[in-house]
């Protein structure tokens, strides 16, 4: 058996035709702000990506460039800034940020109604009272592409490796309210293979190259793999995609799964805080 391929970049493909055409359909342009620290090359590439996304769908877009030693009150300023500009409907602060900055600090800045990642407090403790104003990007394309499957989730077991809040707990908290039963793993688990062989929906974001192999998956499952390391000149996810394509019922590639429906989701994001500002004018 060989799994069926979970292709990231059509369903990214076709939500951003949808997103293009309402944004035709809308008496302002909406706009999406990225503030940027640094020299992460990584980060760059990321950042090049969520404006090429926003240029394809019609999106205003302002990158605030700042310097890897900026201070957290300079930093704080410009989000203060972007929070104010009527302009701006969504903002992220791409991650990671240098280590002398506070990174929840920083976030928390951001208004709940702006943050298009969906990584502010309060919006966290919204989706975790199940009101999902505004997810957190990564986990919201997750659960489209889980969703993309066709299979009945209610009573589905599905396994989480990873607990970072912003990944691991959010993708965790979806699932639980689409019925699933939820376990989440992480660096202290005992006996991982024997709980990875028991899902139904696998999602891995623990950033080891390749960590999941054919003897962890569960015959016909659904493998998300969040995961993305360079390797030499090639990336590579949290799975052993050669190996476990063989063994589940449906994967994600890498690139081009996870990586294209969180960007999607950033632009969906930021016309829910487009319609949330309005609610408020």
């Amino acid at each position: 058996m060989t799994a069926t391929l979970i292709d990231g970049r059509a369903i990214a493909a076709s939500i951003r035709k949808q997103i293009k055409q309402r944004v035709k359909e809308l008496p302002t342009q909406p706009g999406l702000a990225v503030v940027l620290v640094g020299e992460d090359p990584a980060s760059h590439i990321y950042v090049k990506n969520k404006i090429k996304a926003c240029e394809e769908v019609g999106f205003h877009s302002d990158v605030r460039r700042m310097d890897e030693n900026v201070t957290v009150g300079e930093l704080l300023d410009t989000i203060q800034e972007l929070n104010q500009d009527p302009k701006i409907n969504g903002m992220i602060v791409q991650l990671p940020l240098p280590k002398h900055l506070n990174k929840q600090l920083i976030i928390d800045a951001i208004l709940p109604y702006k943050d298009a990642d969906g990584f502010n407090p309060v919006n966290l403790g919204s989706m975790f009272s199940d009101d999902n104003r505004l997810v957190p990007a990564t986990p919201k394309g997750i659960i489209t592409l889980i969703k993309s499957t066709k299979q009945d989730l209610p009573s589905k077991h599905a396994v989480i490796l990873g607990r970072s809040p912003h990944v691991g707990k959010a993708v965790a908290t979806l699932l639980l309210q689409e019925n699933c039963t939820v376990t989440i793993c992480h660096s202290k688990t005992a006996h991982l293979e024997s709980i990875t062989k028991q899902a139904d929906i696998l999602v891995v974001a623990v950033g080891k190259p390749k960590m999941i192999t054919k003897e962890m998956v569960k015959p016909g499952a659904i493998v998300i793999d969040v995961g993305i390391n360079k390797v030499y000149d090639t990336l590579v996810g949290d799975v052993d995609f050669e190996e476990v394509q063989d063994v589940a019922g449906f994967i994600t590639p890498v690139p081009g799964g996870v990586g294209p429906m969180t960007i999607t989701s950033l632009l969906e994001n930021t016309l829910i805080c487009l319609a949330l500002q309005r609610d408020m004018a």
